[in-house]
């Protein structure tokens, strides 16, 4: 009866994070088949394109450390449906929008109910699993999510073509008000440990995120040598190295710098900041092509993203079994190659009237590469920590992954904005085919970062001595840390 009850629990809470990290992750993508509607609907600029995705992807990274200190503080599950709750809030107000600024403020509402979903779920799930069956339930999570990887660009396509863009934000208030009462019925509470949340390491890090983002992203308008750009650069990068030095130094830091001393974390943060700086950098553009090169309508253009989106769903699960028995690097490595030869494949051939059949092998090849090393880095950054230690762990990677999604969409614009523009088929096209190129490169990048993950005899052996050292109530940094300093 205990273990029935047991495996009951796992599978709500399996079922709910899921649900609603699929519904926040939608709203990352959902916007990205509509974004041509949006452009003529309300006069946007390429510049404010990039705001109404980087917004939400900006406000969700620089606050996602905080979410994770309140969920450790006031209790995960409450700080979990609180979540879900602003972000249905910020889900109705970009649906009653009137003007781009008007969407691009509520999108960085939606930002902020997302940056206490996504590291929460993450955190309850690594509370309901033990060590062993860790991978193949984060497999099913980014299955799961990766639903919204799949009808995103279609959902959002479908709707802006058929009725109007605004409708794509009203489909989240029925998810949250049926998930909001479940999670509260169906999920225990969970607490991280008692501690003070760290409010000069947020200010901090918010502020160089903030610094960081605006200088790449006004780079190209404002001029990479302007005073505006080279001034919140600089800024950026002093209070990161600030941020780090407090950290160092801090009683209760909100980013445990020994966590970096683990081959493991580091290596899986770094190639997750790559990969997806190159995924978000496609996501942002890929649509655009096939509506404002090809012609095609909205819908159309999200039904022809499925070879790339729906491998996810069928790769990320079979990906997070094979992790225990292989190890993360093969996966990683691998897969991110996979998406590089994807990406660069696509940049060669390039064209306003390519034959559509032409780009179903190399996305295919891109969608697989990147469901093998997502769920792969997921666990390699979270076997790397004590178990006590989750939430900060989970927050510092899903921070860093969508800072590095904010910095993709800002070097592809850069690049494309040298060589391309809006006014015909083939303008579009040529500056497509640069910033696909440079998706590659960095991709290949994330591909060597992930060469300082472990092996899969290392796996084995550091979760063994993981569990070992917590039977005998040994705090502090985990063995598997310790053990890949």
């Amino acid at each position: 009866m205990t273990e029935m009850s047991e495996k009951a629990k796992q599978f709500w809470v399996l079922a709910l994070a899921s649900i609603a990290s699929c519904m926040v992750a939608l709203d990352a993508l959902v916007v990205t088949t509509a974004l041509s509607s949006i452009r003529v609907g309300l006069g946007a600029s390429l510049e404010s394109l990039e705001w109404t995705v980087n917004a939400y992807n900006l406000s969700f990274a620089v606050l996602l450390l905080t979410g994770t200190a309140l969920g450790d503080r006031f209790g995960r599950r409450r700080m979990f449906s609180y979540g879900i709750g602003l972000f249905a809030g910020g889900s109705a107000a970009c649906g009653l929008a009137t003007s781009v600024g008007w969407l691009i403020a509520a999108r960085a509402l939606q930002g902020a109910g997302a940056a206490l979903v996504v590291p929460l779920a993450m955190a309850l799930l690594g509370v309901a699993f033990p060590r062993e069956e860790r991978g193949r339930a984060l497999g099913i999570f980014s299955g799961v999510t990766g639903v919204a990887l799949i009808a995103g660009p279609v959902v959002g396509g479908a709707i802006a073509q058929g009725l109007a863009w605004q409708w794509i934000f009203w489909i989240n208030l029925p998810i949250a008000a049926i998930v909001i009462p479940l999670v509260a019925r169906r999920i225990d509470e969970s607490f991280g440990p008692s501690a003070t949340i760290d409010i000069p390491g947020i200010a901090l890090v918010t502020g160089s995120a903030l610094g960081l983002a605006w200088g790449l992203m006004r780079g190209n308008s404002a001029g990479w040598s302007s005073l505006e750009v080279v001034a919140t650069l600089g800024a950026g990068l002093l209070l990161a190295a600030t941020f780090v030095g407090w950290e160092l130094r801090a009683r209760e830091p909100m980013v445990p710098m020994r966590f970096f001393r683990s081959y493991a974390f580091a290596s899986g943060i770094a190639s997750s900041f790559f990969f997806y700086a190159s995924m978000y950098g496609v996501l942002f553009f890929l649509p655009q092509f096939l509506q404002t090169a090809q012609g095609y309508g909205s819908f159309a253009a999200g039904l022809r993203l499925l070879p790339w989106t729906a491998t996810l769903f069928v790769v990320a699960p079979f990906a997070g079994k094979l992790v225990n028995r292989i190890g993360e690097r093969p996966l990683v490595v691998v897969g991110l190659l996979l998406q590089a030869l994807g990406m660069a494949w696509i940049g060669l051939i390039v064209a306003p009237n390519l034959a559509y059949m032409q780009l179903i092998i190399p996305l295919i090849l891109a969608g697989a590469g990147v469901s093998m090393a997502m769920p792969a880095a997921q666990n390699a950054v979270l076997n790397a920590v004590a178990g006590s230690e989750i939430g900060k762990a989970s927050g510092t990677f899903n921070m860093l992954r969508y800072l590095g999604g904010v910095f993709g969409i800002a070097v592809l614009v850069a690049v494309f904005a040298r060589t391309g523009s809006f006014h015909s088929a083939q303008a579009f096209s040529e500056g497509f085919a640069v910033a696909i190129g440079a998706s590659a490169s960095i991709s290949v990048v994330a591909a060597i970062a992930g060469l300082w993950l472990p092996r899969a005899a290392t796996v084995r052996s550091g979760i063994a001595a993981v569990v070992h050292r917590e039977t005998q109530g040994v705090p502090a940094i985990s063995s598997y840390q310790a053990d890949h300093a």
